[in-house]
């Protein structure tokens, strides 16, 4: 059976999903499971957590907590990335305080925005040290990254390192039978396809007993007065044809159409959620002895499984059943008017072979431009990891959509050099 490593393993709720799963498949439950994280509390916590599900699931696998990053992954088959590198504090809170001096409002700020950059910016050192180990102690090993900015990290990892990368996000297998319900269409025998980069992918086709849903989905979208969670997304379809994968609350710090300071009544009219992020944050932080207390201590704990990736793409690849999966994966020609060197989303069949993704050709024209937008600051970040260069930074913020349709070329400057000043040692030197 294989070896199956987590690092980050102290995201306990996540960590029971992920290995949850894999100790509810057949086909992996004798595994062996290494865990590892740099907060050992934490890690002792999810050790004892996935010790009960595995207990009560039969005790097939094999559980390991490790201090050690390089015994931990020594003969993985599967690596499994769920970090967050300064957490809520001081990391996420400075990546929000900071842009607020200069009237920047953001929802989530993990994925693109200014947000965005900087937590790829203390987060891609720490993968490429994670790829120095793999590609010493398991260099055949599969890495599932499920870290957040999605396509700057694993893009990163596919261009710079040696480390067979897929990158995972949990919206993509959702996206269809959510905008459904929303609609009170039904949602059985649904067949659809999404393509694009990650939280920027679109719903390219949906149909059922092959009749083009799209006309009723926009029809209804239309009619819907309510306030509710998906008012950007309908907002995006109704102007440029098609629906975006990834939630209201990401996708409107995306653009420069939706938190816009000369029109605050934007905020009210879309349902825009500032501040999401680090309120979940709060409430996960002083929620947790409850839920300590539901997962960790619990000694009847069983998991059921869940729709996550990646006990999905590791059965399919210790069975040689195909399973198709939504994966971020380097544009090797896959869509045709996106660059070669940006990380797409598309679909993908996973085999024993491992990830082949599937070919798409052209975006609409559209939905390209509104990718390349993205693509450009994702580059750019990239550049900047990789050559230290401060101006990359800058030019990554300038070109972001959201940063630079608020502020002028001089505060985002000023705001790139104290969010390089207040994260310190968290970022290697820039020149």
């Amino acid at each position: 059976m294989p070896k199956i490593t987590f690092l980050g393993a102290g995201s306990t709720v996540f960590a029971k999903n992920i290995i949850g799963d894999s100790l509810a498949t057949p086909a992996l439950r004798e595994s062996e499971i290494a865990l590892y994280d740099i907060d050992l509390e934490r890690l002792k916590e999810s050790e004892l957590m996935l010790n009960n599900i595995n207990k009560n699931l039969g005790g097939y696998a094999k559980i390991t907590a490790y201090t050690d990053r390089k015994a931990a992954l020594k003969g993985a088959k599967y690596v499994v990335n769920a970090i967050q590198v300064g957490g809520y504090k001081p990391s996420t809170v400075i990546d929000f305080e900071v842009p607020k001096k200069y009237g920047l409002k953001q929802t989530i700020g993990d994925t693109l925005g200014i947000g965005g950059i900087f937590r790829a910016l203390r987060t891609i050192p720490v993968m490429f040290d994670f790829a120095k180990d793999i590609e010493e102690v398991c260099p055949d090993a599969l890495l599932l990254n499920y870290t957040n900015p999605m396509a700057i990290l694993s893009g990163a990892m596919q261009r710079y390192t040696n480390v067979k990368t897929v990158g995972l996000c949990h919206s993509v297998q959702v996206c269809a039978s959510e905008l459904l319900k929303g609609l009170g269409m039904d949602t059985d025998g649904i067949e659809w396809k999404t393509a694009g980069i990650n939280h920027m992918g679109w719903l390219l086709e949906i149909k059922k007993d092959g009749v083009d849903l799209y006309p009723e989905i926009k029809k209804r979208a239309l009619e819907r007065k309510d306030t509710h969670d998906d008012m950007v997304r309908y907002e995006i379809m109704k102007q440029f044809g098609y629906y975006v994968t990834e939630s209201s609350e990401h996708s409107s710090e995306y653009m420069p159409y939706f938190i816009k300071s000369k029109y605050p009544e934007l905020i009210e009219r879309f349902n825009i959620p500032i501040d999401e992020y680090p309120r979940r944050c709060v409430n996960q932080i002083n929620n947790w002895n409850k839920t300590r207390d539901e997962l960790v201590h619990n000694k009847e704990l069983i998991h059921k499984r869940t729709y996550e990736y990646g006990s999905y793409i590791m059965e399919a690849i210790e069975t040689n059943v195909p399973y198709k999966i939504g994966g971020n994966v380097l544009n090797t020609g896959l869509i045709t008017n996106l660059p070669s060197n940006a990380c797409v989303e598309v679909p993908c069949l996973v085999d024993s072979t491992g990830i082949n993704p599937c070919y798409i050709g052209d975006l609409p024209i559209q939905l390209a431009a509104l990718n390349m937008t993205n693509i450009n600051v994702q580059l750019l970040t990239i550049a900047a990891a990789v050559t230290k260069k401060k101006d990359y930074i800058y030019q990554a913020a300038m070109l972001d959509p959201h940063t630079s349709s608020e502020l002028s070329i001089d505060d985002i400057r000023s705001l790139c050099d104290d969010l390089i000043e207040a994260h310190g040692d968290f970022l290697p030197k820039y020149k």
